[in-house]
């Protein structure tokens, strides 16, 4: 499509939010949030009108209030931690208040809130894409220094690596340019999508939630988001714009036994009538990893964060800014020695011994919205981002042992985001934006293999949902240019048209049938384009493309769901086709001991499903299911595509007791024996694990202790989606202890 059908097309998606009229007959929620056990007030606790996708937070009394609510029949889901969360629907009648209280327990069962599936709050349940989320107690039990690693156990959700601290999701079997990786909903500014080798660093305990996205979300995230987002947000992102008085913080720290794990985090908020101050800080270590076959050389990781930001939140116009470091480095496991144990305990790469990352991320963030703009809008929010990394591989001298850094990578990148909120009026709501950015991408050094490049992006988009008696719609459409400006070669800009539309229908009470149909764009990566050398953290050496064209994507999203009080469950199918994939072929030459391969385009196609089931059997006792399976290939001549996760299935049962939780777990993964001509098949197998935890929780606190059990069995196995999977197997037998306490 072009520029200009392009244009038109975003104009009719832009077309309801001028033909709303005003409506003045509004009424008030109000109502209060108790702890069920002893009827105590919890505050900070969120409240989410579903329809309206409005929330508010209770507070030190319990109490919450939302007004500005038309006339209608609305549910609400009050939320808070670890808590189950609690369901009522109530009516509205004009200009008068309703009233509704809530009572929270602990609970396996959640309805879990995203943001970043629409930009909006809402439950799982409501929302038009297939979205998992994973909050902060959660995590604390997950200790990581990289996000895959942080993310391996979700539906759909598989981990590409070089090594534990190199470690990246891929979600639904796409990888690299085609997952987005976000900051409280912008660009994490990292280059871990360019590279095997290259992690997506990640201190956990420093994460108040993840949200992972399965399928496109281009419309509001950009073009690169053709396969899924994960979006990590901190503690102190103010979704909700709400000052609170006083203090509140967590204190969390874990240690292991495979890689000798340790580390810690703290963290506080400060109120203060309309303004905010916050602080966090902390680290993580781990030491060699050790596997069935004995400890693998070079696999440790360290990761250390400090941040520090302040806000102003007023009636009519808030503001918050934050500024914030992580720093830490990895090493990249020898890819020519064996294990130790098994092998020459002083093996060392040819040409740099052994080989690690050191790098650097520096992010500043300023936050502006001003509330309450008439009777169109609810609010403008406008964000502005900039991030500074810079990572340095270097290798150890076999004679000296001092490290030479033989590569540097360089990428500043300012990003900038603006988004009206649209009131609802009638069937209508939804959301109008723009977002740009501003990459200056640079590597020098004997490896370097892309040239100095700086890399523009502008797109516009639009997000509407239509309610009916029976069933929601949602369209929406996302015009998006990308240039590059490389030193030296050919310059390239692409400019494409998303879309997409669905329908989200009640079945019963709490049951749901979702359907999605989307159109994507994507502009190749600049390593497509421009690469030209050896890569090592691939395995490869690569030659770009400077004249590829851009990437388009039809699919399809069918969902089933039910959530209940002794049941959460969810069945997803997607089928996608891709023209002009852009994909990595051999060539079948060999320079300096890397296969050649060559950046080409071809049809392809990708189509899976996922499940996931928890269901109360008795009182005390739960079952869990997790299942996920994909298939991915080229259509001509039907060649897999490398690195696609196998079929897993994932087992397990929790049984609750008051504050107390076991929870033992059997993986089962199938064997991949559909691979791409210059991979290896990977073996079947599995594993068994198994966590438990004590939870105390009071009116202003909220304390976990848990010990998490890996690979009981200390069984050998590989992951398909390493790079170095054939000279490094997973972790062995481990357990993991953590504590962390959260007050508020």
């Amino acid at each position: 499509m072009g520029f200009r059908r392009g244009i038109l097309a975003l104009a009719f998606c832009l077309y309801p939010a001028a033909s709303f009229g005003a409506d003045r007959n509004l009424g008030i929620i109000r109502g209060n949030v108790t702890l069920e056990a002893t009827g105590d007030p919890l505050h900070t606790a969120t409240v989410v009108v579903v329809q309206l996708r409005r929330s508010a937070q209770s507070g030190d009394d319990g109490a919450f209030v939302i007004p500005g609510v038309p006339p209608g029949r609305y549910e609400l889901v009050a939320h808070l931690h670890a808590f189950t969360d609690d369901r009522k629907t109530v009516e509205v009648k004009a200009g008068e208040t309703a009233t509704v209280n809530f009572s929270l327990r602990l609970a396996p069962v959640r309805h879990q809130i995203t943001v970043t599936a629409s930009g909006q709050e809402e439950t799982t349940l409501e929302a038009f894409q297939s979205v998992t989320t994973i909050e902060s107690l959660e995590l604390t039990q997950r200790p990581a220094t990289s996000l895959g690693d942080l993310l391996e156990q979700e539906p759909g959700v598989a981990k590409r690596s070089s090594g534990p601290g190199t470690t990246r999701p891929v979600v639904r079997g796409f990888d690299g340019d085609r997952v987005l990786i976000l900051q409280d909903g912008i660009r994490s500014g990292t280059i871990s999508s360019q590279s095997g080798d290259h992690g997506e660093p990640v201190d956990s305990s420093a994460v108040d939630q993840i949200e992972v996205v399965r399928g496109p979300a281009t419309l509001l995230y950009g073009s690169n988001a053709i396969g899924g987002v994960v979006n990590m947000i901190t503690s102190h992102h103010q979704i909700h714009h709400h000052p609170h008085e006083g203090v509140r913080g967590y204190l969390t720290g874990s240690a292991g036994t495979a890689d000798r794990r340790g580390g810690g985090a703290g963290g506080f908020e400060i109120g203060r009538k309309h303004w905010l101050f916050w602080a966090d800080g902390g680290g993580q270590r781990s030491a060699d990893y050790s596997s069935p076959l004995g400890r693998v050389h070079n696999s440790g990781a360290d990761i250390r964060h400090l941040s520090l930001g302040s806000g102003h939140y007023g009636e009519k116009i808030y503001f918050s800014g934050f500024y914030g470091v992580y720093d830490g480095q990895y090493g990249i496991p020898n890819v020519h020695a064996e294990v130790h144990g098994h092998a020459d305990d002083a093996a060392h790469d040819e040409d740099h011994g052994d080989v690690s990352i050191k790098y650097r991320r520096q992010a500043a963030r300023f936050n502006l919205g001003v509330k309450n703009l008439g009777a169109y809008f609810e609010q403008f929010q406008l964000t502005l981002s900039y991030t500074d990394w810079n990572h340095k591989e270097r290798g150890a001298e076999p004679d000296t042992g001092r490290l030479h850094i033989h590569n540097e990578f360089f990428n500043k990148q300012f990003v900038y985001r603006g988004v009206l909120d649209q009131k609802r009026r009638g069937r209508w709501i939804g959301n109008l934006g723009f977002s740009g950015m501003r990459r200056d991408y640079k590597s020098v050094g004997e490896e370097a293999i892309t040239p100095p490049t700086v890399q523009n992006a502008f797109a516009v988009f639009a997000l509407e949902q239509a309610q009916f008696e029976r069933f929601r719609l949602q369209f929406g459409g996302r015009l998006e240019t990308n240039a590059y400006r490389p030193t030296g070669l050919k310059e390239r800009t692409f400019t494409g048209f998303s879309g997409a539309a669905g329908i989200n229908a009640p079945l019963w009470r709490g049951g749901a049938f979702v359907a999605n149909y989307t159109t994507s764009y994507r502009a190749p990566a600049l390593e497509e384009l421009y690469a030209f050398g050896p890569h090592a953290g691939n395995l490869t050496w690569e030659i770009g493309d400077p004249n590829l064209k851009r990437e388009r994507g039809n699919g399809v999203d069918l969902s089933l769901r039910h959530q209940s009080a002794r049941f959460h469950g969810d069945a997803n199918f997607f089928y996608y086709d891709l023209a002009d994939y852009v994909y990595l072929a051999p060539t079948g030459h060999v320079h300096e001991g890397l296969f050649e391969g060559r950046y080409a385009s071809g049809a392809g196609r990708y189509w899976g499903v996922e499940t996931h089931a928890v269901w109360n059997v008795s009182r005390p006792l739960w079952l869990k299911l997790n299942l996920d399976s994909v298939t991915a290939e080229l259509k001509s001549p039907n060649t897999p595509l490398p690195r696609i996760p196998p079929l897993r299935a994932r087992f397990g049962v929790e049984y609750r007791r008051g504050g107390f939780s076991a929870q033992p777990e059997l993986l089962l993964v199938n064997r991949q024996d559909r691979v791409f001509p210059t991979e290896r098949e990977t073996a079947g197998y599995a594993t068994l694990g198994g966590r438990a935890s004590y939870t105390i929780v009071r009116q202003h606190a909220l304390q976990m202790f848990s010990v998490n059990l890996y690979n009981a069995t200390n069984r050998l196995y590989r992951n398909h989606l390493s790079f170095i999977k054939e000279f490094a197997p997973e972790i062995g037998r481990g357990v993991l202890f953590s504590y962390t306490i959260r007050f508020f």
